[in-house]
């Protein structure tokens, strides 16, 4: 007899109040097994503690738990093995795991769902889900952090241009560069962490809306699976995707650094700078021009970045129709939600890589430093003289201006036309035209001076070797 009413729609666990077979189109536009079956672990991983939870209670007795929890063991090694097989009726992966459980053990399978929804089951397996996935992205950034402190450390006396407007600014050290999006990048795990902890709060037993009629111990369901804590709410805990909709906005800040990262990179690459070369290992070539070698890699990287934020931008439109609790537009969480984890993953493992594999050219880069980036440390020469700030930067513009009307470089403008400028000039404004002094001036901390640098790659060193 228990068939009978889910025999009219196909085996549905919800069909007992329907007479009518669903519409193919809608089986299809219903169905979300082909994406949400990769949470097949966490799903079967809910449902055996759940079945401790009603055991508990006196719902299931020892002996049905021992085959339900026994039944989807078997059902994991299914999964694992790829023997799992699908069934038409079977539209999402709660449905699929349930169907499969009952051909297994039989009658007992049917009180597994008791005082349970989909609603906060769901939510469960997304929540189990991301607090494994979360963990796997922070040790791929980790890495990415420690190869940006390797190059830093091995190269530490390499200098160049620094930009800003994409223009040559002031001196900076190649390792100060990498350094620059090794903090960022740090910030991103710690991000991470603080979500993590939002993730890792447990929403099963809130039923669909209302909570569970049973009394199942939820803050001992919690600590069966690993949670921190129960949501403390029913009505909060189903329709809650805070949690995916901050993972899509870290997503999207990480990978808008990253696509910075990759476009500096890639003018760096180019011919116009030759700054670096990209290993070949993560290069493509041209189906016609025989010569060519692209960073296709940076390519990808910083393109993929628009993707990322599309998903952000999409499910939070998704998420702002949604009256309170549980709604099905929220079934487009998952779709969004897996492939930004798939593409940062892929995107932070091939950042370590080109980083790792490319070669630096100190020769490029000290060619490319030109006199008129030394300006400002002209007009600091002028302060160590004793003239206000503000009167030395007009000072050393109206030198800049000298220097540009005479068709000369800066530092060949001769000391009686700098005197023309100030009277503080003098014979030691020749040491201001050493570009490696003029890193090195900028000593405070976080600075580009050698000792400045070593200063955060120690630090970044003492934090990365508290992450093994």
């Amino acid at each position: 007899a228990d068939d009978l009413p889910a025999a009219k729609t196909g085996g549905k666990l919800w069909g007992g109040r329907f007479s009518a077979a669903t519409d193919p189109l809608m089986e299809s536009f219903n169905a979300s097994i082909h994406f949400d079956r990769r949470m097949w672990r966490e799903d079967i991983e809910g449902s055996k503690a759940y079945a401790v939870a009603i055991l508990k209670v006196g719902i299931i007795t020892a002996e049905e738990c021992e085959a339900i929890r026994n039944g989807l063991d078997g059902i994991a090694l299914e999964w694992e093995h790829g023997n799992f097989k699908l069934h038409p009726s079977d539209e999402d992966i709660h449905t699929a795991n349930e169907r499969r459980l009952k051909e297994v053990i039989g009658a007992a399978a049917s009180k597994l769902h008791t005082g349970r929804s989909r609603n906060d089951q769901c939510s469960t397996d997304m929540r189990l889900w991301m607090r494994g996935q979360i963990q796997q992205l922070r040790k791929h950034v980790v890495e990415f952090i420690g190869v940006c402190k390797k190059r830093a450390e091995q190269e530490c006396d390499v200098i160049m241009p620094g930009y800003t407007h994409l223009q040559r600014a002031q001196v900076v050290r190649w390792s100060h560069w990498l350094l620059s999006f090794a903090w960022p990048m740090k910030r991103y795990v710690e991000q991470l962490d603080e979500l993590t902890a939002r993730v890792n709060i447990m929403s099963l037993g809130s039923g669909a809306i209302a909570g569970n009629a049973f009394g199942i111990d939820r803050e001992a369901l919690a600590k069966d699976l690993g949670f921190a804590g129960v949501c403390e709410n029913s009505m909060d805990a189903t329709g809650d995707r805070d949690f995916v909709a901050e993972f899509l906005m870290w997503a999207s800040l990480t990978m808008t650094r990253l696509s910075k990262w990759a476009e500096d990179l890639l003018l760096y690459s180019s011919k116009e700078f030759g700054f670096v070369s990209i290993s070949e290992t993560y290069s493509t070539g041209s189906s016609l021009m025989p010569q060519k070698k692209n960073a296709d890699s940076l390519e990808l990287i910083r393109g993929k970045s628009g993707r990322i934020f599309g998903h952000s931008c999409g499910f939070l439109m998704t998420l702002k129709a949604v009256p309170s609790t549980y709604c099905k537009d929220l079934q487009e969480d998952k779709e969004m939600l897996f492939d930004a984890v798939d593409t940062m993953a892929a995107v932070v493992q091939i950042s370590s890589g080109v980083l790792d594999t490319l070669t630096i050219h100190p020769d490029k880069m000290r060619a490319a430093l030109s006199p008129d980036m030394l300006a400002t440390d002209l007009a600091y020469y002028l302060v160590r003289k004793g003239m206000p700030f503000r009167e030395a930067h007009s000072a050393s513009g109206a030198a800049v201006a000298l220097a540009e009307s005479s068709n000369v470089s800066l530092s060949d403008l001769s000391l009686e036309q700098l005197k023309t400028v100030s009277d503080l000039f003098a014979e030691d404004v020749k040491a201001v035209w050493d570009y490696t002094h003029s890193a090195e001036q900028y000593s405070s901390t976080g600075g580009t001076s050698a000792a400045a640098v070593c200063q955060q790659i120690d630090k970044l060193a003492t934090w990365l070797s508290a992450q093994v």
